[in-house]
């Protein structure tokens, strides 16, 4: 049964002409949140050089993902705190938050002088700088996703799909910039100053989002009451609907990640220039940007679970066979099939999983239980996975093959929560 209360039908009420407005508004900082987060993975080569020099570049490449990782370990302290402030204090007051910071985190991170410059005070600068996204992205999920599915309940999976449709925009743009830079630039000229320019672009668009965000209007009232606490409430009430948010969403997540791992993963292991992973992840990512919103509005019409479980299956019969292939022939048309395969079958999933997500919880703790919920999924199964497939690829019985062995290990999670959530009726 899904969850609905008075508050999403009056929110129901907002003028259609109005939605492509909310819509475009959210998605915008949504897609810049993620993009400031993806480019630091696309360019994780030149960043481990910059800020983790080693003379081993497999434990240099560890040094820049474990920060990658570490940073998405605060996020559930973001989604919770800034979850809450949204459940207090309304959905508008909370995104304002999260994109300010998110901005002041890439400038930081954009301006950080390098390892040669200021010695060990860089790569403590790049893990505060990360620290600070990873917060304000922790409560972005949770804070836009409610703020959507309040202002059009009876097209849920279409309007939250934008979620992830706006983070197959960023994850465009980051693999953009990647594919455009090493056609462009000089190994040397990208490695010294080249890599600043994405994140530069970042920062620029900061404040465009920050305007827009201002200019929207949040018509629903804070949904928790004045002795609520919405933390408690999730925590001890509604540890079911976590758990099963979190193993919905960790195969969708893990898949993403690989994305923004390709470009590392096919210098780092199949030695190819770093133009063919971008490209790759190019191609997946517009798969995403223009799949997840159809794939949203057809599970208005037949369900989350129905849609979502079907693509998941796909998802795990594919998984094994795309990378034996791929380390069986490794060429540039191998990569670019597999990669945009994964991304295609990505996409129908990905579309529907921020309404199911939604659906588990009710208004009052909505924001709360989205935040916590997801970013415990993205730490545990996209945060670290680029540092644990790197872990993984060092074992010689694993080698080449350790993103196929991982990624079907959680597509299994993904499908048993699905049947769990179908079987209990819970969305």
């Amino acid at each position: 049964m899904t969850v609905s209360t008075s508050l999403d039908s009056r929110a129901g009420v907002e003028p259609r002409k109005n939605v492509t407005r909310l819509i475009v508004a959210t998605s915008i900082g949504n897609a810049l949140e993620w993009y400031d987060i993806s480019v630091y993975a696309y360019f994780a080569v030149y960043v481990s050089k910059a800020f983790f020099p080693n003379n081993d570049p497999t434990t240099s490449l560890l040094l820049t993902f474990g920060t990658f990782g570490l940073s998405f370990l605060i996020r559930p302290i973001g989604g919770i705190m800034l979850g809450a402030y949204a459940d207090r204090h309304g959905r508008k007051a909370s995104l304002m938050v999260s994109i300010m910071l998110m901005t002041a985190g890439t400038l930081a991170l954009a301006l950080m002088p390098t390892y040669d410059r200021i010695g060990i005070l860089a790569p403590i600068g790049v893990l505060l700088a990360r620290l600070v996204q990873g917060f304000s992205a922790g409560g972005e999920f949770g804070s836009s996703t409610a703020f959507l599915v309040e202002h059009m309940p009876e097209r849920r999976g279409f309007v939250a799909s934008w979620q992830f449709a706006s983070q197959g925009l960023s994850g465009l743009l980051g693999a953009g910039f990647g594919a455009l830079l090493t056609s462009w630039m000089s190994p040397a000229d990208l490695q010294s100053w080249g890599w600043r320019l994405p994140f530069l672009f970042g920062v620029l668009i900061g404040p465009v989002g920050i305007y827009i965000r201002n200019h929207i209007d949040d018509a629903t009232p804070p949904p928790a009451g004045e002795r609520t606490s919405p933390v408690s409430e999730v925590l001890l009430r509604q540890k079911l609907p976590v758990l099963l948010a979190i193993g919905a969403l960790a195969v969708s997540t893990a898949v993403n990640y690989l994305i923004v791992y390709m470009p590392t993963y096919v210098v780092k292991t199949l030695n190819l220039p770093p133009s063919v992973g971008f490209t790759a992840s190019l191609a997946a990512q517009t798969a995403v940007m223009l799949l997840a919103p159809i794939a949203g509005l057809v599970s208005d019409k037949i369900g989350r679970t129905t849609h979502m479980i079907a693509f998941g299956i796909l998802l795990l019969v594919s998984i094994f066979p795309a990378f034996l292939l791929l380390t069986g022939r490794p060429t540039p048309g191998i990569i670019l099939l597999d990669v945009l395969w994964l991304g295609i079958l990505k996409a129908p999933y990905y579309g529907p999983l921020a309404a199911l997500m939604s659906e588990l919880f009710p208004p009052a703790t909505r924001a709360t239980g989205l935040g916590l919920s997801y970013n415990i999924g993205v730490t545990a199964f996209g945060g670290m996975g680029p540092a644990i497939m790197t872990w993984l690829g060092g074992f010689a019985a694993i080698g080449e093959l350790a993103p196929g062995y991982y990624l079907t290990a959680v597509a299994v999670l993904s499908l048993a929560a699905l049947v769990t959530t179908r079987r209990m009726k819970l969305a």
